[in-house]
C-alpha cells in the first residue's frame, strides 16, 4: 500500500522556494491546494507539482519549515527525489541570499557558475 511521505527540508521562505522551482522550469501551482496521492489520498499543500501520472509532489508547511510531501512509489520528475531536492536548495539558498543582502544594501557585483555546479557570488554595498 501507497502513502504520502514527509520529506524535511531547510525551507523556510516560501518566495524563495517558488522562485527555485521556477528557476529549474517546474511547472508549479500556488496553494493551498491539494497534492493527489494513492487511491484519492489528498494532502493540503502551499505549492502542488502536478505530475502526468495524476499523483502531485508538493511543499507543505509542517510549522517550521516546508517539508516535501509525495507518495514515492509514483515520482515522476526527470531527477531522482534526491537530485531534486539538491537542486531546489541550491536555487533556494541563491534567492535567499540575493533577497536578504538585498534587503541589507548589497548588489550582486559578479556571480560565476562554477563547474562542480557551485555558484560564486561577490556582493558589494556603497556607505556614505
Amino acid at each position: 500500500m501507497s502513502h504520502f511521505s514527509q520529506i524535511k527540508t531547510q525551507i523556510r521562505n516560501l518566495s524563495s522556494l517558488k522562485a527555485a522551482l521556477t528557476d529549474l522550469g517546474v511547472d508549479w501551482k500556488e496553494g493551498p491546494c491539494d497534492v493527489r496521492g494513492y487511491r484519492g489520498q489528498k494532502q493540503t499543500a502551499e505549492v502542488a507539482i502536478e505530475q502526468d501520472n495524476g499523483y502531485d509532489v508538493g511543499f507543505a508547511w509542517n510549522g517550521s519549515e516546508y517539508e516535501l510531501v509525495a507518495d514515492l512509489q509514483f515520482w515522476n520528475q526527470n531527477l531522482t527525489v534526491d537530485r531534486f531536492l539538491s537542486k531546489v536548495t541550491q536555487r533556494y539558498a541563491y534567492h535567499t541570499v540575493l533577497s536578504e543582502t538585498a534587503h541589507k544594501g548589497f548588489q550582486v557585483s559578479e556571480e560565476q557558475q562554477n563547474a562542480d555546479g557551485s555558484i560564486r557570488l561577490v556582493l558589494q554595498r556603497w556607505s556614505a
